[in-house]
């Protein structure tokens, strides 16, 4: 590593942390107006303001922020380092465009290992505790109600629940299907049902079953109660959204196998997730290899012009990146496809703006 890598990877590291360290400084001013009131009616200890909250705030912001503003950090140095010529030397001296590329390329790849250790390691463990914060102090318990349950916990079993209560934990008109293909074979029809902690089933109460014969004979079988696990605990039903984030790598995986195997509607959001925290990390380099190419090039409007193309593209990058999330959850999209395919149409724009780069 000679001096001009040293001096770019300290200009794009240095640039980049500086920007990261004010929008981060600024969304927690705001998140403080927002939510003063909040903590003052429900008189949150200011330690636990401090380091349940907003320190787990900032590696989560960091690595939602970071894709912006790399794009950002690389076209504004490179930018001014155009405006005084340096590029201009740095070719004329025999260095190809290509070989400046390295120490860009080198950040790119520390910046691609920190988000994927936030991604996978780190937010996970800092979300468990700031959103109990949040749902302690600011949001209030997820005590929803759930009415007309219908999953399939396992494949060819079926559990229906009219109305289950989160707080009591218990279910109401339960119905369990089993099948063998598009054959019924057992069913089991209870008017209530309740979670038992301690034995980590359900006390299914005044129950009857019907089970169904190859030959169409049937038996029922009736009793004031029965447990059974279902497959099926309520923390299932007070999942939220976020809680993906609170996952770390393997836990992710682990709990992707078990909605696969009860053939969970919610399996595109979880494996979007998973696929997310691969490919975001490696859209640096992308974004990297856009900000040289459009930056590199002196012009006579100075950094604004260069500046608001960058800040275009990689809004650009983001909407795409959402629209295609949004067709992986809500539509037929693959979720891998869904993310990918950002990072696949903007390497096909890095290309074309390296090709046509000043050289």
């Amino acid at each position: 590593m000679n001096i001009l890598d040293r001096y770019i990877i300290k200009k794009f590291l240095g640039t980049f942390f500086f920007s990261i360290v004010l929008i981060i400084a600024l969304a927690i001013v705001i998140d403080i107006s927002e939510k003063i009131d909040a903590f003052q009616k429900k008189q949150v200890p200011l330690s636990e303001i401090i380091f349940d909250y907003y320190l787990n705030f900032i590696p989560y912001y960091t690595n939602l922020f970071m894709f912006l503003f790399v794009f950002i950090a690389v076209i504004f140095f490179t930018s001014k380092m155009a405006m005084q010529s340096e590029i201009i030397a740095i070719i004329g001296n025999g260095i190809s465009f290509k070989r400046m590329l390295r120490p860009y390329f080198i950040s790119a790849f520390v910046l691609a290992l920190l988000s994927f250790f936030l991604s996978n390691f780190i937010i996970p463990r800092s979300n468990r505790v700031r959103l109990n914060f949040e749902n302690t102090y600011v949001k209030g318990e997820y005590h929803l109600s759930k009415t007309n349950v219908h999953r399939q916990v396992r494949p060819g079993m079926f559990v229906y629940m009219e109305n289950f209560s989160p707080i009591s934990n218990t279910a109401e008109k339960l119905a369990v299907e089993k099948f063998n293909g598009n054959v019924l074979v057992s069913k089991l029809i209870s008017n209530r049902a309740r979670w038992d902690s301690t034995k980590q089933k359900w006390a299914i109460e005044n129950y009857y079953i019907r089970d169904i014969a190859p030959d169409g004979k049937q038996t029922l079988t009736t009793g004031k109660e029965i447990d059974s696990m279902l497959y099926l605990k309520p923390i299932d039903f007070k999942r939220r959204d976020t809680e993906k984030t609170t996952m770390a790598f393997r836990e992710l995986n682990t709990f992707i196998a078990d909605l696969k195997l009860r053939g969970d509607s919610s399996l595109n959001n979880y494996l979007l997730e998973k696929h997310q925290r691969i490919a975001f990390p490696l859209s640096t380099f992308i974004l990297t290899l856009i900000g040289v190419s459009l930056a590199s090039r002196k012009t006579r409007g100075g950094t604004g012009l260069q500046l608001g193309l960058g800040i275009l593209l990689s809004l650009a990058y983001i909407f795409f990146m959402q629209m295609a999330a949004q067709f992986s959850i809500k539509g037929n999209l693959s979720p891998f496809i869904a993310s990918w395919i950002p990072n696949g149409v903007f390497t096909i724009i890095a290309l074309f703006l390296y090709k046509i780069a000043p050289k």
